[in-house]
């Protein structure tokens, strides 16, 4: 069977992250912090507002756009608390999770042998999603030493006569690094210069924990060439309920709607009236969540520095990326063993890039209890492997 395969599927490798939390899944007593994903539930009026409308019986498809009350309320958001200027009714798709909108903004812009500079460590579904439009990843490192930002000489070492996207995700996962506007500016010139189209992921957006998320579209020469991705999942808590966004300039906009259209159709409409109340009323929970992340960060942190794997101070997500290189296991082998023999879950860089080896991404977004014993657990272990 393996012939009616198409090679962009064979070519593209299992999620990482899966591999190991199905593991800890067949496992007792494990302490996962494998899946980026809220311990929250979703606040409550937030899901009032999805369960009234099915007994309302708003079970029906949406314009494939979104609804207009969403999109009247996302543009009114993103300008009050971002500066971002999009038009609802022109600029904007509603899609199935931020995911959706990573996919149709790649293959409306992607051609064949087209590359797109993917920056490292980053969330493992960018490259696939290059690979299966036909286009050709190109992996951009960003370093410790430059708390995981991107920099200019690394960006410039990569771009090439075929480079057409360059594709961005801060607050990054999995290393929760930011991009200042000062970091921003020092790379436009070279999207300007070689003519490139930015596809900025900023689902973490709400997650800044160290003064407030700068959108990239935001910098003067960017706003036209920024294709902007956003969702509900992480800073409301509502992983399941798959509701995302793209805005773009018209014709970036219409060009991604038209593989909407036939790929989705719509998002849930619940989800997307469960989005709209998120918007106009789950701000003061959204600020009680981020702030119990940032109280989360400082602690574990502190402790995973303590205990001798360095990290530096995540200013976004909910992700911590310490390094063991020190112990003398990869990162692979620090992960196995650790959940084999503490129980403890975390996802070896590796599957992040080649920039994120001999890390490990801890998800701290479980409770504080949780967090402290696997901060014990781990330290336990280090006690045995690498005295």
């Amino acid at each position: 069977m393996r012939n009616f395969i198409s090679k962009s599927a064979e070519a593209i490798p299992p999620s990482g992250i899966r591999k190991f939390f199905d593991l800890a899944l067949t496992m007792d007593d494990v302490i996962s912090l494998g899946v980026g994903e809220p311990d929250f539930t979703t606040p409550w009026n937030v899901c009032e507002a999805g369960i009234y409308s099915i007994e309302q019986g708003t079970t029906s498809y949406t314009s494939n756009r979104g609804l207009q009350q969403l999109r009247d309320s996302l543009s009114e958001y993103l300008k009050i608390h971002y500066g971002l200027h999009y038009d609802a009714d022109r600029e904007m798709v509603i899609t199935s999770g931020v995911s959706e909108a990573l996919d149709i903004a790649i293959r409306a812009v992607i051609d064949p042998g087209d590359e797109a500079l993917v920056t490292e460590p980053i969330y493992v579904s960018y490259a696939p999603c290059v690979t299966l439009a036909g286009g050709i990843p190109v992996p951009v490192p960003c370093h410790e030493k430059d708390q995981f930002r991107l920099m200019p000489d690394a960006l410039m070492e990569k771009v090439s006569k075929s480079s057409k996207v360059l594709i961005l995700n801060f607050p990054n996962n999995p290393t929760g690094a930011v991009m200042k506007r000062d970091d921003l500016k020092a790379i436009r010139d070279i999207v300007i210069d070689h003519d490139l189209l930015v596809i900025s992921d900023e689902v973490y957006a709400e997650l800044t924990y160290e003064g407030s998320h700068v959108a990239p579209a935001t910098i003067d020469g960017l706003w036209e060439r920024t294709i902007t991705l956003n969702g509900f999942s992480k800073a409301y808590a509502m992983t399941g309920w798959r509701v995302g966004y793209l805005c773009a300039p018209e014709s970036l906009c219409d060009a991604a709607l038209k593989i909407h259209q036939y790929v989705m159709l719509c998002a849930p409409v619940m989800g997307q009236i469960a989005a709209n109340s998120a918007i106009r009323n789950g701000e003061a929970e959204k600020d009680k969540m981020v702030t119990e992340y940032r109280v989360r960060r400082n602690l574990f942190v502190h402790d995973l520095n303590r205990i001798g794997l360095p990290c530096h101070v995540p200013e976004g997500a909910f992700y911590a990326f310490p390094s063991v290189k020190s112990t003398g296991l990869s990162d692979f082998e620090f992960a196995e063993q650790l959940l084999k023999e503490e129980r403890v879950a975390v996802v070896p860089g590796s599957v992040f890039g080649d920039a994120a080896k001999d890390h490990l991404r801890c998800a701290y977004a479980v409770s504080r209890k949780d967090l402290k014993e696997a901060v014990n657990r781990i330290e336990r272990f280090m006690s045995d492997h690498c005295a």
